[in-house]
């Protein structure tokens, strides 16, 4: 299977469109980012006991976590730091109402639609 690539212009927008997507906190707007067989790890996803494996396959999955996200973060908001690309993904390092910096880790399919995401947080 050859791997689109995608302009490092194109993928550092879509890393500003994600971040305005979630500081709209509307959920559909979101998730049309997103491939109908997207795949989210994260150990917020464990955390809140979703998935042992930390990982959500499917938008019906993100849908549920990401709406139980919004009800127990009401004043979730993301303040952009850096975007890093490579030929098919972005990395958005980005810092959200808490203070916590997250990279999260975006792969792009051929329709250019996120299909595996990574949220990274700092060890401590």
């Amino acid at each position: 299977m050859q791997r689109q690539h995608y302009a490092a212009s194109d993928l550092a927008a879509l890393g500003r469109e994600w971040i305005a997507a979630w500081n709209s906190h509307d959920l559909e707007r979101i998730l049309a980012l997103y491939a109908e067989d997207a795949e989210m790890t994260s150990d917020r996803i464990q955390a809140l006991g979703l998935a042992a494996s930390g990982t959500l396959r499917g938008k019906d999955k993100l849908r549920m976590y990401w709406s139980k996200a919004f009800q127990l973060l009401p004043n979730l908001h993301f303040d952009l730091i850096d975007t890093y690309v490579s030929p098919d993904s972005v990395v958005v390092f980005y810092q959200n109402e808490r203070g916590a910096q997250i990279c999260e880790y975006l792969r792009l399919d051929a329709n250019g639609k996120i299909r595996q995401g990574s949220a990274n947080h700092l060890a401590h």
